[in-house]
């Protein structure tokens, strides 16, 4: 597969061309692999622009959120490899630095691109090196109070470094017109500036000359406004702004991004593009090709269509049916309406419906405050995401006891994005939480009677933590107490949660036909552990095997095997199968938990082990 060399000496019609084979490289592979569409054809010249102008094997490009990363992979070596994309053992869907010196970090989350790249150019100035930074960050990404906490210092910093804002539909308004783009290009030519700095020097050195400097000022501010508006806060910020420009046009980008390149210190460049440029099905509909499964690349139709009800669509229906019998009941989300099946209650209940955008630690305090004051609100998040809240959760919903539900989405392994969205640490660090509770369903039926537990008979902060997609093996409803004997047996204690259920009961008929009675004890309710029920169970069989997807640190494997030594239960043999204590690369479900130990077959072998023990 061809590999592309430097782009610095290219044309601008040369750069044209390419942009229209990277567009048609990059449709051909995602049609074929999944993953983010309609981001990396919005950000085809802006890469190739990018890269006309910066050697990434040594200066720093920064991405955020880095799922518009593809092009830049083509481009630095990996373009044999794209029909790998987010497979296992593949290419990562993201910058991934094991991959390639190109790649300056990881970058899965969003709002982090300015302050990573503010500590690159500090660190670059501190040890006298000599490379240049940029940071790369769609506009989403500035719902995320952190992107204004880096802007703010990096502003002020001095440190020369580019912030581009790939804006692709957030409300910033601006003018596209030529006379702003000229403006724009004059107001940062390095001669411009050093007149400028002059004549300030000039003006100020006397006091009539200062209160003229001041005069002038506010007339030139207020017809700036007029023409560029919006460019005040990033220059108040400290930032050289330049802008808007159109993403679009290669050549007058690249210049642009080297007039930015030359300026000795904080420039933002604000970038206009469109999200699915030159393919059809995703201008139209960029929200569906964000991220989206293999598709006909003819029509934009999905090759595996998704089929059955996922967690997702029955935790929103739930939601939205006991909506309507409660006023009380509000539901949020950062940026995940329809990803966290809310897409219905948003459109029944708008007034009780909040998107925060990319702000989970906002999301939290005000579901406090909505708490505090007599609502009853769901926040809906990736556990992924949730992450980002333990703050607020301990200090503003814990410590006082109030009552607020979360939906913790996408938890357990997900798939094919990733070390940076398995949702494996929240038992860990919702275990911490004084007065949290946290719920496991198995089922579709059981998540609707969790959920419906959750909003209306428990108390303090509690969530309900559920995976990707659908059911796997087990259908039925026993959440009825917070732990529950699926399968009676007195040679092996096999303890599980959630919808590894379906498999721990395979495991435990294949022991069956072997002459080994296993008990299958599985955990509706994790945090606390309902540590009476697997004990029990261990008085009779001393043998335990906990199987759980999650990372063993913090893990209700650990907890069980704690309770255990504090109930002096002396074992004959146990085993706690996990995601382990490393980060798990991405994959298909099915390879990962193979990877982890987690199928059928590594835990009845397990099982087999545990067996063998003290024999």
């Amino acid at each position: 597969m061809k590999e592309f060399p430097s782009l610095r000496e290219i044309s601008d019609r040369q750069a044209e061309e390419l942009c229209q084979t990277l567009r048609e490289r990059v449709i051909d592979v995602v049609s074929q692999t999944g993953g983010h569409l309609a981001s990396n054809l919005g950000a085809v010249e802006l890469t190739v622009a990018l890269h006309r102008v910066y050697d990434t094997a040594r200066d720093r490009l920064v991405f955020d959120v880095g799922h518009q990363c593809y092009i830049h992979k083509i481009l630095t070596g990996r373009n044999g490899r794209m029909e790998t994309l987010r497979t296992f053992g593949g290419i990562a869907g993201f910058p991934k630095p094991s991959e390639s010196v190109h790649d300056a970090c990881i970058a899965g989350h969003a709002s982090t691109a300015v302050s990573t790249a503010l500590g690159m150019a500090v660190a670059r100035t501190r040890l006298g090196e000599n490379y240049k930074v940029v940071a790369l960050l769609g506009d989403g990404s500035l719902t995320g109070g952190l992107a204004y906490e880096g802007l703010s210092m990096a502003g002020q910093s001095g440190e020369p470094l580019v912030i581009i804002l790939n804006d692709n539909g957030m409300s910033i308004d601006a003018s596209m017109g030529g006379v702003a783009q000229y403006l724009a290009k004059q107001r940062l030519n390095p001669p411009y500036l050093r007149g400028k700095e002059i004549y300030r020097k000039i003006m100020c050195a006397t006091p009539p000359g200062r209160w003229l400097h001041g005069g002038i000022h506010q007339v030139k501010e207020g017809v700036k406004a007029t023409i560029l508006p919006g460019t005040s806060m990033f220059e108040n910020m400290g930032f050289h702004y330049m802008g808007p420009v159109d993403g679009h046009d290669v050549g007058a980008l690249t210049r642009q991004l080297a007039h930015a390149a030359a300026i000795d210190g904080p420039v933002l460049l604000h970038v206009k593009t469109v999200k699915g440029k030159g393919y059809g099905p995703a201008e139209k509909n960029p929200d569906a090709f964000h991220g989206t499964g293999p598709f006909h690349k003819e029509t934009g139709k999905l090759l595996h269509p998704k089929s059955g009800e996922s967690f997702s669509d029955r935790f929103g229906q739930e939601l939205t049916n006991l909506a309507r019998e409660d006023k009380r009941i509000c539901a949020m989300t950062a940026a995940m309406t329809s990803g966290t099946g809310l897409s219905g209650f948003a459109s029944e209940f708008p007034d009780r419906f909040f998107d925060v955008g990319i702000a989970e630690e906002h999301a939290v305090s005000m579901v406090a405050g909505m708490a505090k004051q007599g609502l009853i609100p769901v926040f809906a998040v990736y556990s992924t995401f949730f992450q980002r809240s333990y703050d607020m959760l301990v200090h503003d919903i814990a410590i006082e006891g109030l009552h607020a539900v979360f939906g913790v989405d996408r938890a357990g392994l997900v798939g094919d994005d990733g070390e940076t969205h398995h949702g494996l640490f929240d038992p860990g660090f919702l275990k911490t939480v004084p007065g949290m509770t946290v719920l496991c369903p198995a089922s579709l039926e059981e998540l609707s009677s969790m959920v419906r537990k959750a909003v209306h008979s428990l108390k303090g902060p509690v969530a309900v933590r559920y995976p990707r997609g659908g059911e796997e093996g087990y259908h039925q409803d026993s959440s009825q107490d917070p732990a529950c004997i699926l399968r009676e047996g007195t040679d092996i204690t096999l303890v599980t949660f959630g919808t590894l259920t379906g498999s721990l009961l395979q495991v435990a008929e294949r022991l069956a036909q072997d002459g080994i009675s296993a008990e299958v004890v599985k955990l509706n309710q994790i945090i606390p552990l309902p540590a009476e029920a697997v004990l029990a169970s261990l008085e009779k069989t001393r043998r335990v095997l906990v199987a759980q997807e999650c990372v063993s640190m913090g893990s209700p494997g650990e907890d069980v095997l704690a309770a255990v030594a504090a109930h002096g239960i002396a074992l004959k043999g146990s085993a706690v199968c996990s995601c382990g204590e490393e980060f798990v690369p991405h994959g298909t479900i099915a390879q990962l938990r193979a990877l982890c130990g987690l199928d059928a077959e590594s835990m009845y072998q397990k099982s087999r082990e545990v067996m063998n023990d003290g024999k």
